[in-house]
């Protein structure tokens, strides 16, 4: 089942560049959204994204990470962590929005607003073919690997 298309978007990106989704049409790519750099689970499923990315680029797709750390914070990050790919800085939530994966959380006790870790296949329109929410890091990227091979 395919969902209407995201409206057109552009964000600050690792390596010196913008986002700019009106660059993809005509390509499919994936997007996962995580809470923040360098903490425990967010480490594990950058990772698992970075061991397979050859495969999602032999099935034909980009990948991106997106949270809402700055640029600078990502750069460290990517670097750390040898990612092939770039990392999103949504830093005023753009991003978020259109995908709606902010939600209500509770950390220690208080009510915080923060990013669902979820994940998006994306059309070559700009469309969402696939998507997870409330994503568990254990097995995912495998998981959206398998599914990026059959969705079109």
């Amino acid at each position: 089942m395919t969902h209407p298309a995201i409206p057109d978007f552009e964000v600050a990106a690792t390596g010196g560049q913008r986002f700019a989704s009106t660059a993809f049409r005509g390509h499919p790519y994936i997007i996962y959204f995580y809470p923040k750099d360098d903490t425990p689970g967010c480490t594990v499923e950058g990772a698992a994204f970075r061991d397979l990315y050859v495969e999602f680029q032999k099935a034909g797709y980009l990948v991106f990470g997106v949270s809402r750390d700055t640029v600078a914070s990502h750069e460290k990050f990517k670097s750390k962590m040898s990612f092939p790919f770039e990392l999103l800085s949504d830093t005023d939530e753009v991003m978020c929005n259109l995908f709606k994966v902010i939600k209500e959380k509770n950390m220690y006790g208080k009510k915080v607003f923060g990013i669902e870790r979820s994940t998006f296949i994306m059309g070559a329109e700009n469309e969402i073919l696939k998507e997870w929410r409330g994503v568990k890091v254990d097995g995912h990227a495998e998981e959206v690997l398998a599914a990026a091979k059959t969705v079109s």
